[in-house]
């Protein structure tokens, strides 16, 4: 079974209950009839599908519009300050897209300078890109990409927000994984649904190591948490780093136990542990502490792939734009606000509480007294309480899994 049948497989097929209303929807060059939902049929934390339809519509507008000519550059990018001869078809891209005014007038459209500049920055932002301002082979390919692209993008957008991938009346924690993105929502206590919490992630690097689409619950807070190496790390990396220098276990911090988590005697540069290690019946973890690659705190909550959630030594990685890099698990931005935001609730786990808890010598395993709801969803297109659309690439293929989904459904 892979990752997008799971996502199937919890329960996301279920209708808005209510009016339905009938359009046309085209996918894959084929049209279908698509159900929408009225705005009191949807639950209300389910506004993201009403944001959603409405710049569906506005796309399909634009796409009906547009001429769809192509932008060139000499060279190979046009800078600041340079002269451009595509400025007006830039301006109105940019125009369209909601980075520029509506009512914007340049003195010069060839002359590639300031609000365009940062209009352009602006564009770069929302399609996943780096905002340099300079519009080079990756900006322009954003540029030329069809309207028509934009517009499919959103209608399986749509599709996935009809199905309601979890309960927006109850706390939920959202990662959608092409965006890189986390956001922690409140459901019904808190009033509107602009998210009380919102981080970076780094996802599971593509294509060898995706991570997987699922719901479920977070029910467990580990604080100074272990890391047990899995078996096809320990195996692949981690055991020729030994062979080439035995004392690599202590310098990084590393043990060797049983699968009890009994620590192993022996020497760890033997060619007796270091075939126990590679047929796994002895294993590596790594201690608590500033070179753990958890960092200070993990996020569980059950599934069959063996992902969570965790902290990381490795914060270089949040600065870049694309951050598929990990093996599977969701590395966090600010987990110990993660981690505050979950036991907010629970008497004993103030914000104090947490930090001695992370500045302590020991693990400390937490068990969330209300589980949260943990979606790891999929979407590249993503509109904004502010109506502001962005887009990203389809890193695993997911779109076109769920372009065929729906084509042998219909059929």
């Amino acid at each position: 079974m892979n990752w997008h049948t799971v996502c199937r497989s919890v329960g996301m097929n279920s209708k808005p209950i209510g009016l339905i209303i009938l359009s046309f929807v085209t996918l894959a060059g084929t049209v279908f009839w698509m159900e929408q939902a009225s705005a009191r049929s949807v639950p209300v934390p389910m506004d993201q599908y009403e944001r959603t339809l409405r710049a569906l519509n506005q796309y399909r507008a634009f796409a009906d519009e547009d001429d769809g000519e192509i932008l060139e550059v000499d060279g190979t990018s046009v800078e600041p300050g340079e002269r451009y001869a595509g400025g007006p078809r830039l301006i109105r891209l940019l125009t369209m897209g909601g980075d520029l005014p509506a009512d914007f007038v340049p003195a010069d459209p060839e002359l590639y300078q300031g609000e365009v500049v940062e209009a352009v920055k602006r564009f770069q932002s929302r399609h996943g890109l780096e905002p340099d301002g300079l519009i080079g082979p990756s900006t322009l390919e954003q540029l030329n990409t069809p309207l028509s692209v934009r517009v499919h993008q959103l209608e399986l957008a749509l599709e996935r927000w009809r199905r309601r991938p979890y309960d927006p009346t109850r706390p939920a924690i959202v990662l959608n994984l092409p965006e890189f993105r986390l956001r922690a929502f409140g459901g019904a206590k808190t009033s509107g649904q602009d998210p009380e919490l919102e981080m970076k992630i780094v996802v599971g690097q593509a294509a060898e190591h995706r991570s997987p689409v699922l719901v479920s619950q977070l029910d467990t807070v580990i604080f100074r948490p272990y890391w047990n190496v899995p078996s096809s790390i320990q195996h692949d990396e981690l055991v020729p780093l030994i062979r080439k220098d035995p004392s690599w276990v202590s310098v990084n911090n590393f043990e060797i136990v049983t699968p009890h988590g009994e620590i192993a005697a022996g020497d760890a540069a033997s060619e007796e542990t270091l075939a126990k290690l590679d047929s796994g019946e002895l294993q590596l973890r790594q201690k608590p502490g500033p070179k753990n690659a958890l960092g200070a705190v993990k996020f569980l909550f059950p599934n069959p792939y063996g992902v969570y959630m965790h902290d990381t030594s490795a914060r270089r990685l949040f600065a870049k734009v694309r951050r598929d890099f990990s093996h599977g698990c969701i590395r966090l931005e600010k987990p110990v606000e993660l981690a505050e935001w979950v036991l907010r609730e629970q008497s004993g786990w103030s914000p104090d509480r947490i930090a001695a808890a992370i500045k302590g010598t020991a693990p400390i395993s937490v068990r969330v007294k209300h589980p949260i709801q943990v979606v790891m969803m999929y979407s590249t297109a993503v509109v904004m309480p502010n109506g502001e659309v962005r887009f990203f690439p389809d890193i695993y293929g997911e779109d076109q899994l769920l372009d065929k989904e729906l084509i042998a459904r219909r059929k």
